[in-house]
C-alpha cells in the first residue's frame, strides 16, 4: 500500500488529500442541473454546493474523513470555485490555494498538479 505525504494531487477538474498516509478522494464539482450552480461531490456523492458568490454549504462529515481533510478539501474546492468564477487559469487558482492553506496554517500541505506535469513533459 502505497504512503502519501501531506498534499494536494490536482487533476483536471478533480483533486486529492493525502494526509498522515492516506488518500482522500476525489473531491471534484459538478454544475447543477439548472446550470446556475456548483455542486460538490466526494467519491461521485454530492456533499456540498455553492449557494452564492459569497456562501457555500459543504458537509463531510458522513464520509467519517479526519477533520484536517475536511477543512483543506474545503479551502481547496472554495478556492476552486472562486478562482473558476474569476476565470483564472489552473496555474492562478494553485497559487491562489497555496496562499490560502497558508493563511489557515496548513502549509505543510503542497499542491501536485498531474495536469501540468504531464503538460510540461
Amino acid at each position: 500500500m502505497a504512503k502519501f505525504s501531506s498534499e494536494i494531487q490536482m487533476s483536471g477538474t478533480a483533486f486529492w488529500v493525502c494526509n498522515r498516509g492516506r488518500r482522500f478522494g476525489p473531491f471534484d464539482y459538478q454544475w447543477s442541473a439548472d446550470l446556475r450552480g456548483l455542486e460538490l461531490t466526494y467519491c461521485g456523492e454530492k456533499y456540498g454546493e455553492v449557494c452564492s458568490e459569497d456562501e457555500l454549504f459543504a458537509d463531510l462529515a458522513p464520509f467519517r474523513i479526519p477533520l484536517a481533510v475536511c477543512r483543506v478539501a474545503t479551502i481547496a474546492a472554495a478556492t476552486i470555485v472562486e478562482g473558476i468564477g474569476r476565470g483564472e487559469s489552473s496555474q492562478q487558482r494553485n497559487r491562489r490555494l497555496s496562499t490560502a492553506l497558508e493563511r489557515f496554517g496548513f502549509d505543510r500541505f503542497r499542491i501536485r498538479d498531474e495536469s501540468q506535469e504531464s503538460s510540461s513533459s
